[in-house]
């Protein structure tokens, strides 16, 4: 995909799925390169370099923007 770059990375499938929606929610186009490899075989993560998040140049404010606002956010965090 032309003009798509690197905006996070990430080390396990569950850790997208809500910025899966997120991104989905506010009409970026994006997809994550390795997530079915990882998904399969999840110690291939670090040696693939992760899962990571790619999109659009013009996108990418936005996505860190969204990425921000996840981070910050209290309500979702992992007992």
């Amino acid at each position: 995909m032309k003009d798509f770059i690197t905006a996070a990375v990430f080390s396990y499938p569950h850790e997208i799925a809500i910025l899966r929606h997120l991104l989905t929610e506010a009409g970026i186009n994006f997809y994550f390169e390795n997530e079915t490899i990882t998904a399969i075989a999840p110690l291939y993560s670090h040696a693939l370099g992760g899962i990571k998040l790619k999109v659009h140049t013009n996108d990418l404010d936005t996505v860190k923007e969204i990425l921000k606002n996840l981070e910050d956010s209290n309500n979702l965090k992992i007992v």
